[in-house]
């Protein structure tokens, strides 16, 4: 998760040069991180460095990464004329430097190792929107929900096509598996996720059934409502450490495929604990379908050779 980031020194050096933006709308450089930590690890797929808020600037809301802060948009959308000025015909073709990334990373890479493309989930993708970066409670979101459900309808749509469009423009440069990130969608209810996130995070993912590509849908904080986004369906669903996998599976059943689910701060502690945390993961999958993989992004301060133990352990259970 986040394979590429502060966490490797060789991207360091270059976010020293170049802002983030410029790295993610430049292909060779785009490309390069994504290949930086295939480099350095023994991993078996690498993730298209990119931000899940890409398609905003193709859809007319412009944004920036502030130092130490995070993305900030510079006019949020939150009245019915935001929503509908939103421009949404050919939003993914203005995002061809992703899918120039994409080529080529797959040009470069082993065979043997697969590329995965992503794309922010609506509500995620709309969260941002609405808030205008970062938020804690998501007050504005909410709101928004509940007090005008026919423009969040809009709005949500309006996301899912273009969101589908993009990842339909990955799949055709050369992604062999895409994932949905629906990094705050946790701070629903039960209910919520099912009346106002669940019917246009499925709208995606049966198109990209359609293809034949696996998709992932992955959420942190989901843990009430993991059958809604299994039914939503998605190949792999992505499950957070606050959850065991051996009750998700006795929840939605032995052949459901499960990608997760170590904490990442488990790679910052003593590597005993960290080896006994990879270890009871994989003795829960047991030979069950599994993609092993942290349970959210890769923290800044990890150590490489953290990294390195969790890739040995692994192998030594293949």
């Amino acid at each position: 998760m986040r394979q590429a980031g502060r966490y490797l020194e060789e991207y360091r050096r270059l976010r020293e040069r170049y802002g983030m933006l410029e790295l993610c709308r430049t292909p060779d450089l785009a490309a390069e991180v994504t290949l930086q930590p295939i480099r350095r690890f023994d991993l078996d797929a690498a993730i298209i460095f990119a931000d899940i808020l890409l398609p905003l600037d193709a859809m007319g809301v412009r944004f920036d990464f502030a130092r130490g802060e995070g993305p900030v948009i510079e006019k949020p959308v939150r009245t019915p004329r935001d929503v509908r000025d939103l421009l949404v015909d050919g939003a993914e073709s203005r995002l061809e430097y992703v899918y120039q990334a994409i080529d080529i990373v797959r040009s470069k890479l082993p065979a043997r190792t697969a590329l995965i493309g992503f794309a922010g989930a609506p509500f995620t993708v709309a969260s941002y929107m609405i808030e205008g970066g970062h938020s804690r409670h998501f007050v504005a979101t909410k709101l928004l929900m509940y007090e005008q459900p026919d423009t969040w309808d809009l709005l949500m749509k309006k996301i899912a096509q273009v969101t589908t469009g993009y990842l339909l423009k990955q799949i055709q440069a050369g992604a062999q598996v895409v994932q949905l990130f629906d990094s705050w969608v946790g701070c629903l209810s039960r209910q919520d996720y099912l009346d106002f996130v669940f019917p246009y995070s499925r709208s995606i993912l049966s198109e990209i059934r359609k293809t034949g590509v696996p998709a992932i849908h992955f959420g942190t904080g989901t843990s009430a409502f993991l059958d809604a986004m299994h039914k939503a369906g998605s190949t792999v669903l992505g499950v957070d450490w606050r959850i065991e996998l051996a009750d998700v599976w006795k929840w939605l059943g032995d052949r459901t495929v499960l990608q997760g689910n170590l904490d990442p701060v488990a790679l910052l502690g003593p590597k005993d604990v960290l080896a006994e945390r990879v270890n009871r993961i994989l003795d829960q999958a047991g030979g069950r379908l599994h993609i092993f993989n942290l349970g959210h992004g890769i923290l800044p301060q990890t150590p490489l050779d953290s990294v390195e133990l969790v890739i040995e352990l692994i192998r030594k259970r293949d």
